[in-house]
């Protein structure tokens, strides 16, 4: 997507081709789409639009369907953009902070950010050095009917003390590989500390290192669905009193302590922690939510022989204790008739899929096996997973 096939798109005849378009998209029909409408319309917009319809269809699962049947996308912009739960997560909290606030998005991409703040009743302006994605931020916010503007330009080159919150998404890709290395950032991290000296917002990747976090500067880890998102560091008047917090969306909930805890062998059930829990450090406060332990001061396995409903962690009920050896768990599979093996692992180094392989589960039952290291040893359960109100 270029400025230029933006502006067809957005222009009253291209805007007819996309809406035929999308009203005639199927996923793997893309070429037949196109050449029916090549029949009627120039190819270039065709092609834009069927690109967009693709992109749009794609972009259900981030920004729900009401919004993403009228907004615009990149490839790059769609891939990298904040999905709604998170953004509308972030946007309230700069809201309930600073009510009505003036906020600068450095480096907005396609505009999923502004969105959310927009709604929140902030006061929006984007920033994006990418011509293209600029257009498209921009028109997404025409075609959600929300105030807010958007320059094109680079982050460092603007004056960000006019606005009363800096929200910065430093670009963590190089050469169309992710970046992992927070001192790879682009703007750099020189860049982003500095920002952070006031009232500021900054998404991170979740695998940023707690000692690279600033004094007085808040790290909290987001999940959607049990899956981590992002973590997001809060500055100035943002700032909550905490160093560390996980929330844990949909439901929102959060923590923000991490009490001491010992270690015990299995009890009756094992807990897992969600990963922005583990993410945060903040494991042993499910250990205190259950009433329970560690298995291994080093590992984020909660053990207890209480069954307690947390949004924080997912529940095991333990079967059996097994040898952690292959002939064993391939005795195990097949006695117990199990087809549906899920396995999942912590402190120990193997691929779970090359083991289930192995295995050749073939029945009927199903079972999830956990496989950690208590000490120096190996360790092996059976396990039933728990589903109760409450639990991730």
């Amino acid at each position: 997507m270029t400025p230029d096939s933006i502006s067809l798109l957005l222009a009253p005849a291209g805007a007819i081709v996309l809406a035929e378009a999308c009203a005639g998209f199927t996923p793997g029909g893309e070429l037949r789409l196109v050449e029916k409408l090549r029949r009627r319309y120039d190819a270039a917009v065709v092609t834009a639009a069927v690109t967009q319809a693709s992109l749009r269809h794609r972009a259900v699962a981030k920004f729900g369907a009401d919004d993403a049947v009228r907004m615009y996308f990149t490839p790059d912009g769609l891939e990298q953009a904040t999905r709604t739960t998170v953004g509308v997560h972030r946007a309230a909290r700069i809201a309930g902070a600073l009510p009505g606030a003036t906020v600068v998005d450095l480096g907005c991409g396609i505009g999923g950010d502004l969105i959310s703040a927009a709604r929140a009743g902030l006061r929006v302006t984007g920033v994006e050095r990418d011509p293209a994605t600029a257009a498209v931020a921009q028109a997404n916010l025409a075609a959600l009917g929300l105030p807010g503007k958007v320059l094109v330009g680079d982050a460092e080159a603007q004056d960000v003390s006019q606005y009363e919150v800096v929200f910065a998404d430093p670009a963590r890709r190089a050469d169309g590989k992710r970046v992992f290395d927070h001192n790879a950032y682009s703007p750099p991290w020189s860049f982003i500390t500095e920002l952070l000296t006031g009232t500021a917002c900054v998404k991170v990747a979740p695998g940023i290192p707690h000692e690279a976090v600033p004094d007085d500067v808040e790290a909290e880890w987001v999940s959607d669905a049990g899956e981590v998102k992002e973590a997001a560091l809060w500055s100035g008047k943002l700032y909550a009193g905490t160093t560390r917090r996980a929330t844990l969306l949909p439901g929102g909930a959060t923590v923000t302590s991490a009490p001491e805890a010992e270690s015990a062998p299995v009890g009756q059930y094992i807990y897992e922690p969600d990963g922005a829990v583990v993410r945060a450090g903040l494991v042993t406060a499910v250990a205190e939510a259950v009433n329970g332990w560690l298995l291994d001061l080093r590992i984020a396995y909660v053990s207890s022989d209480a069954l307690v409903a947390t949004p924080l962690a997912s529940t095991y009920e333990v079967v059996e204790e097994l040898p952690y050896k292959e002939k064993a768990l391939r005795s195990w599979v097949r006695a117990q008739g199990i087809g549906t093996l899920e396995i999942k692992k912590r402190g120990v180094d193997f691929d779970p899929a090359v083991l289930r392989k192995k295995l050749a589960p073939k029945g009927s039952a199903s079972a999830t096996l956990i496989v950690t290291r208590i000490g120096r040893d190996a360790v092996a359960y059976s396990c039933r997973r728990v589903t109760t109100p409450g639990n991730s």
